[in-house]
This record gives C-alpha cells, sequence and structure tokens, in this order.
C-alpha cells in the first residue's frame, strides 16, 4: 500500500503510540530477533572495494561499518531464516562459507546455506580485499585477512546477537516512494526495451521503497526496521579515502539516531544562550590544557561510545535491490571541461570518460551529497515506519540451490533453446560509470577493441571461439571465466535463494540487476508462485529483490541491454541469456516453494581461502618523535578570534598517532567529542558519528604517523566546554606485544 503525505505536525499522542508500536502489543505467531555488529576494517592502508581505482587506500573513518541482522522463525523448533545487511560492497562467497562453519559450531544445522542470506549496501568506501575470486582482488593488493575477519565476525556475532534475542512478535510490512534518491545512469540502455513494456511504468528506475518493522510482543515496542530500496552506494565519490556506510549507511545511522530520540529522554544539557554564558564557556575552556598522550587498556575506547552495543538497542537497516542502473548522483552526468551534458549514449565528452562525472545533490560536497540522498531515505523509512499497519502472517519457508551458470540451458519462448556461457567482460566495463569512470580510451557501448588491448588479452587468456560466438555481441575484453592462474579470477557456481515470511516474498541475488531486469525477475517470480500456491500468493504478495546477496557476479542486464553494451551490459559476465537463465531458475524455486516440494542442492561452490595471496605487507612497528609519546597533540585547536566555535565550524587537532591497522578497535572509537558536564568529561560524538571525521596518514618527510580529528559541528550541539580525544594502538616492531594509548586536545568553548 502506499503512504498518504502527512503533515509535518500531527497530534502527539497518537503518533508516539503509533511510533512505539503500542497499538499492537499482541503475539503475532512468529519469534523475532534483531542484532548488529560493528564490522569496520581496516583504516589505513587497504585499498577500498567498488571502483577498482588502484589509488583509493583507506586513509581513516567517516563513520563506522555495521552488519545488522534479523531473525524470524515460526517458533523454537519451527522453520526459520537469517538475513544480515553488510555496509559492504557485496556479499563474498567465502564470507558466506566461514559464517556457515562458525554457526554450525555454535547451532549445529539450525542456520544453513537454505536459510542465511547476507546482503552488501554496495557503499564503495568500505576496505576491499575479502573476496575470493581473483579479478575483485587485483586493485586490493591481494586477499586482506584483517578485512575478511572484521567482515566475518561481524556477521557471525550479528547473527548471535540476534538469535539470543529471539522472542515473540510481530512483523509489519509498508511500501512508499523515495523521492529524487535515484536515477538512471545508462537510461539510453533503458530506451532499448520495449516500448510496451517500457510503457506500464512511469519511470526508468524503481522508487518503491519495501519496510519491514519488527515489534516485541511482549512489550509491545519497536525493535527494528529493515528496508529495500535501489539506488547505488556512490555518493562518496573515486576519491574518497574514508570509510564510510555511504548513503545507506548514513540512512542507518540517522534512522536509529531518530528512534532512539523518540523513545528516550535526552540526557544534553540545555544551553543558556546570555552573553555571560558564553564568557564563562570560553573563560572556562581557556584553563583546560591538552592531556599528552597515556596509556590506556584495549577495550578502553569502548566505554567512551556514545552508542554502546548493549543487546538493547534498535537496529535499523537499509537494503540494497535492484541497483544496477541506478545513481544517487541525481543532478544527472556533465562534463568537467564544459559544463554541458555527457554524452547520451557513451557517457563521455568528446569521446572521453574521464571528463564525464555524475554530479549528486550537494555538488561538488560528495560528504553533503551522501548526507541528503541518506536522508531522503530515511524519512521515508521514519514515515513508512510510522504507519505500517499490515502485519505479515502465515509461513515462514525457504528455497536455495547452487548453479553453475557458465553452462544452463535456457528455454525462450518458442522452443528456441540457449545457453549461458562462461564469464566474461567486455570493453564498457573498462569504461567505467559516471559515478566513477574507468581506464582511459575507453567508452561505454564500444563493441571494437583496440588490437593493442587484444595482445594484452590474448597474453593472460585468448578466448576461446565457442566463448567468443557465446557472448556475442560482447566483444571480449578479459575472458575471466576461462582464467584460473593463480586460481579462478570468477565465479563459476552461483547461489540464489527464496525466503518467505507470510505474504513477502525475498529474492536473494548474486549480483546487481539493472531495473528492468528486476521487473521482469519479480513479476515472472509472482506469477508463478500465485499460480501453483493454491490460493495461498495472490496480487497482495510482496516481491522483493535482495541485490549483492550470497556471494558477487557482477551485473544482470536485459537481453535487449545487453545489445547496447553499456557498462551493465558488458559486465553481465555470463552472456546476453543471463536475465533469462536467472528467471528460468528462479521460477523452478518459486513453484517448488507453492508447491511444498524440496530442491536439488546443486554443485558447491570452492572454497578457495588456500590459495588467496596477500601482498599487503602488514605495518612492521611504529614509534613517536623523539621526546614524544602516542596521543601527544602535535597541532591542537585553532581558536576563532572570537573565542569560540559556532554550529557548522570544524574544531581540528592532529595527534601524534600509529598505524589503526595494529588495532581495529571494534565496538569502539578512534576519535571522540568529549562535553564537560560539571567536573566530567562526557562522550558527546564519535566516530560512528556523521558529524566526526578521523583521518589518518603518514607525516610528509618521515615515517611518522599522524591522527586528525575533525568535528563538524552539529545545529542540535548544546553550548558548552569541549574537548577532542583520541584512542589508538601501536607495535614497536612486528613482533612486539600491542600497546594502547590515549590523547585529548585543550578544551574549546562552543556557543
Amino acid at each position: 500500500m502506499m503512504i498518504a503525505k502527512q503533515q509535518s505536525c500531527p497530534q502527539l499522542l497518537p503518533l508516539i503510540f503509533i511510533t512505539l508500536g503500542l497499538t499492537h502489543a499482541t503475539y503475532g505467531g512468529y519469534l523475532i530477533g534483531i542484532g548488529s555488529y560493528d564490522m569496520t576494517g581496516p583504516a589505513a592502508d587497504v585499498n577500498m572495494m567498488g571502483y577498482a581505482n588502484i589509488e583509493q587506500h583507506s586513509a581513516g573513518i567517516h563513520f563506522r561499518l555495521r552488519a545488522r541482522a534479523f531473525i524470524v522463525a515460526e517458533g523454537p523448533q519451527g522453520v526459520r531464516f537469517a538475513f544480515v545487511n553488510l555496509d559492504a560492497g557485496m556479499a563474498s562467497q567465502l564470507v558466506t562459507i566461514k559464517v556457515l562453519e562458525r554457526l554450525k559450531s555454535r547451532y549445529g544445522n539450525l542456520y544453513n546455506e537454505d536459510n542465511l542470506a547476507i546482503s552488501g549496501t554496495h557503499t564503495h568506501a568500505g576496505p576491499g580485499g575479502y573476496l575470493q575470486y581473483y579479478v575483485y582482488s587485483i586493485t586490493t593488493a591481494g586477499f586482506v585477512p584483517q578485512s575478511f575477519d572484521a567482515i566475518v565476525t561481524a556477521v557471525e556475532l550479528s547473527i548471535v546477537q540476534a538469535h539470543e534475542n529471539l522472542k515473540p512478535g510481530s512483523v509489519f510490512i509498508n511500501k512508499g516512494d523515495v523521492e529524487n534518491a535515484g536515477i538512471s545512469r545508462s537510461p539510453s540502455a533503458y530506451l532499448v526495451n520495449p516500448a510496451d513494456e517500457r510503457a506500464r511504468y512511469s519511470t526508468d528506475v524503481d522508487t518503491e521503497m519495501t519496510l519491514l518493522k519488527f515489534i516485541n510482543g511482549e512489550s509491545g515496542k519497536s525493535i527494528g526496521a529493515f528496508s529495500w530500496f535501489a539506488t547505488h552506494g556512490t555518493s562518496m565519490s573515486k576519491d574518497n579515502r574514508l570509510i564510510s556506510g555511504d548513503n545507506k549507511g548514513a540512512a542507518a545511522r540517522f534512522f536509529e539516531d531518530w528512534f532512539t530520540s523518540t523513545t528516550k529522554s535526552s540526557s544534553k544539557v540545555i544551553g543558556n544562550t546570555s552573553a555571560t554564558l558564553y564568557s564563562r564557556l570560553i573563560q572556562k575552556a581557556k584553563e583546560i590544557n591538552a592531556t599528552g598522550g597515556t596509556s590506556c587498556g584495549k577495550t578502553t575506547s569502548q566505554s567512551f561510545k556514545v552508542r554502546k552495543n548493549d543487546n538493547s538497542r534498535f537496529v535499523g537497516a537499509f537494503c540494497q535491490s535492484n541497483v544496477g542502473d541506478v545513481t544517487p548522483n541525481v543532478l544527472g552526468a556533465f562534463c568537467n571541461d564544459t559544463g554541458l551534458p555527457c554524452d547520451f549514449n557513451h557517457s563521455s565528452c568528446h569521446g572521453n570518460n574521464q571528463l564525464c562525472l555524475g554530479r549528486g545533490p550537494g555538488y561538488p560536497d560528495e560528504i553533503l551529497s551522501t548526507k541528503i540522498i541518506g536522508e531522503r531515505q530515511f524519512q521515508t523509512a521514519v514515515d513508512l515506519f510510522k504507519y505500517a499497519k499490515e502485519e505479515l502472517t502465515g509461513k515462514v519457508d525457504y528455497r536455495h540451490t547452487y548453479l553453475n551458470f557458465t553452462d544452463i540451458e535456457v528455454e525462450l519462448d518458442g522452443n528456441n533453446v540457449v545457453r549461458t556461457c562462461p564469464a566474461a567482460l567486455g570493453p564498457g566495463f573498462a569504461a567505467g560509470t559516471t559515478d566513477g569512470p574507468g581506464f582511459p580510451g575507453f567508452q561505454q557501448g564500444d563493441t571494437e577493441i583496440s588490437e593493442e588491448w587484444k595482445r594484452f588479452r590474448d597474453s593472460l587468456k585468448k578466448p576461446s571461439k565457442y566463448q567468443e560466438d557465446c557472448q556475442q555481441p560482447k566483444p571480449i575484453l578479459l575472458d575471466t571465466g576461462e582464467m584460473f592462474k593463480p586460481y579462478a579470477w570468477a565465479p563459476a557456481i552461483l547461489p540464489i535463494q527464496i525466503l518467505r515470511l507470510g505474504k513477502l516474498v525475498i529474492l536473494s541475488v548474486p549480483g546487481e540487476f539493472t531495473t528492468m531486469a528486476g521487473r521482469r525477475l519479480r513479476e515472472a517470480v509472482k506469477e508463478t508462485l500465485v499460480s501453483n500456491g493454491n490460493g495461498e500468493f495472490d496480487d497482495d504478495t510482496h516481491i522483493v529483490i535482495a541485490g549483492l546477496t550470497n556471494t558477487y557476479s557482477q551485473y544482470i542486464a536485459t537481453f535487449e541491454e545487453y545489445k547496447q553494451q553499456r557498462y551493465e551490459a558488458s559486465s553481465t559476465l555470463y552472456g546476453p541469456h543471463t536475465l533469462s537463465a536467472y528467471i528460468q531458475e528462479f521460477k523452478k524455486l518459486a513453484e517448488a516453494m507453492a508447491k511444498g516440494e524440496n530442491m536439488i542442492k546443486g554443485p558447491s561452490p570452492p572454497d578457495l581461502s588456500s590459495v588467496q595471496q596477500s601482498y599487503l605487507i602488514d605495518p612492521t612497528g611504529d614509534s613517536p618523535p623523539p621526546g614524544k609519546k602516542f596521543g601527544d597533540v602535535k597541532q591542537d585547536i585553532t581558536i576563532p578570534k572570537r573565542g569560540s566555535f559556532q554550529k557548522g565550524e570544524r574544531p581540528s587537532a592532529t595527534f601524534w598517532s600509529a598505524n589503526p591497522r595494529y588495532d581495529l578497535l571494534t565496538e569502539g572509537t578512534f576519535a571522540v567529542v568529549e562535553m564537560l558536564q560539571g567536573e566530567r568529561w562526557v562522550p558527546a560524538y564519535d566516530d560512528d558519528d556523521f558529524c566526526l571525521y578521523f583521518k589518518w596518514k603518514v607525516e610528509s618527510g618521515t615515517f611518522y604517523g599522524l591522527a586528525t580529528i575533525e568535528w563538524e559541528v552539529p545545529e542540535d550541539a548544546v553550548s558548552g566546554v569541549y574537548r577532542l580525544r583520541h584512542f589508538g594502538s601501536s607495535k614497536k616492531t612486528k613482533e612486539s606485544p600491542t600497546e594502547y594509548f590515549t590523547g585529548a586536545s585543550s578544551a574549546f568553548s562552543v556557543s
């Protein structure tokens, strides 16, 4: 159902009841559990996953990444499934394999490959090196164990938390449109789809968000919300070096903080705005100097967290859908040199792909763009959450199978039989997108490859005649499906999965479906369920695509879009009939679910952990300059001439620090803004806040590390005395024990 526009100031009492879920406190027939865990990876030196930009290495944190999970079960011994949403570029087959091994040691076969879904938000600002296929590890200098372990542990512990929190409860669903949070970045490809098909839709992207609201049956209080909506995690550019959940991670932070603010009384001091108070604050701040660096414990920073993970916090997740051709850079793509729109068909400027870039709503400020697109999703989710009234009831169910996608026989209409192909990438892939241009010299839609690039390709692996014919009209730039040195470059075995929660059906897909490809898949699955379900499914059944789930196999374009060979089509690995294969195989899953039949497991994907290669060198030991300690201030707060900072300004301090890879400070923080309350310093913001920035670098001309903390004073900050605190860890040598330190800046006032 669609939500109506609401007044900005509805009657307070009904709104509070609706928000808390107190209008429906009865047990809805399910056990539900929610969990969340910090999955922030290495904040230095690790290439980020998404843009394949070899120069984009992590150098700090904008805000932390999390794994957010929900479990729903029919009862203690009943059917269940678990869904995990990652602030990550995509799911990883190896992550799935290792998570399942850990869960089996805890719970036996309770959670398995059939009933567990792990989905990525598609942020392009998270550390890479956690996927097992070679093509995804080239720019990350191979496999990065620290990055991988952070994700596996977070997925595991988010599920453990959800499992331990399982209690009777209800689930409500609501749908509504998100305005101006995504546009097509390949509109020319969309237009080659049949006109009569396009006429059924008002836009060339899907604007609908589907949200689940979880209610504790005993207390009647809301415990979480998960939503699905398609827009790329590319508000942060390929030049960004701060770890970030991008727009979906931002939406989750805003949503969780909003819920906390509506259900708990504020602990912040109400500021007096008199000139006398300002004068006193300024004077008080002048009296407090920097602390200097001191030793602390491994978990000390956890006690300085503003949001402590005590298993009771509300969890809000913003999941990905059929995102393939949807960009959050909603102002459109323009040429950097002329300011004119880019070429419509090739997304280039005078034939140069490097000059054509999409612009977000906060252009040229990518952090502002991230905030705006995050807020647009967050605001829609709040409306859907407040007015979710349709309760989900009925079966919990799932179906899952593995398929060798390199050789699926597909029956098309008219008894025409075709096949999928081994994976391959075309020149349109190398061109990149308007979100992040790729290699110079390529354009989207290219159907020719230069002789120089052919020689390079053939030096790696010359495509077979069968492969060239199978992939037509895609010219093969990288024959990844036939490349196995040093190990497999691309996946062959893929999982597909359907999860059911009453009238909600989630399609777990291991890639990025374009808008029209996703529409066709949803429609085919729904038709199959309705026609085979003996009345269990009908027109009111909700079908949601969970993109980038369980493993990653790049893009899925329609047959018509494939002909144009823009980026999405050129990255459709398994040939022109990839989508038809997905639709055929998902219909088999849907029919089995509707009829209550089991599925054949199919061939298991390989575990390539034993052959992974890692080229990233671990830090070998750090020391501060002579006479200094880690945590000492190098550059203290620069106080404005007026004596106090105002809202929107950025106080900052730089500390002598060590490489943040020695310890990720999981569920802790590298940066804190402390507020003086009486005689006590109280954490007010940490590195999980959108307004706080932790940046790390090596001092120019030396090997000494520097950590800079910047705080953009938010509009709702309380007037008072503040300081910036840094936490870190170090080793004297590679073999030395890890030591922990902290230090705080001098104080400053905010008016």
